[in-house]
């Protein structure tokens, strides 16, 4: 396992739509954990999308909120209310913005054993979902910002 660089503003990597994951094998798994090791060796990390470490798969890791999830393939399958939410992002220091987003968000994704997961994030899980499963789609928060603060 290995705590990989977080690519920043500016990098490319950050633009690409990640492509997806067709079987959930060893060196997925060994992706997703360094994705795991880097996001626990960085200070206030609460998600990484995998193109965040210049990874071009359809994977994101978690520890936020009570949940530790990673997820292969994610994909919003529903979306409930509305919030206002403050965002911050690993690939962009110091930068904050308020964006729109969903108040409930349903996610369908296979684990790191390939079993299928459907979770239903509220609130800041909510907001969290969206952006990571953004950056797959080489989005940033940026992009939804209503107002950016810094």
């Amino acid at each position: 396992m290995a705590v990989r660089s977080i690519r920043t503003e500016g990098d490319e990597a950050l633009r690409k739509r990640c492509k997806e994951v067709k079987t959930v094998d060893e060196r997925v798994r060994a992706l997703l954990d360094d994705m795991m090791d880097t996001l626990h060796a960085t200070d206030g990390a609460a998600a990484l999308a995998a193109n965040q470490v210049g990874i071009l798969k359809r994977l994101v890791v978690i520890d936020y909120c009570g949940y530790v999830l990673k997820l292969v393939n994610p994909v919003i399958v529903g979306r409930d209310g509305v919030q206002e939410c403050l965002e911050g992002c690993l690939s962009f220091p110091g930068r904050i913005a308020k964006t729109i987003r969903p108040k409930s968000v349903t996610v369908q994704a296979l684990d790191e054993n390939g079993e299928e997961l459907l979770l239903t994030g509220e609130g800041e899980m909510a907001k969290c979902f969206c952006h990571e499963l953004e950056h797959l789609d080489g989005e940033v928060f940026l992009d939804k910002a209503v107002e950016v603060h810094s």
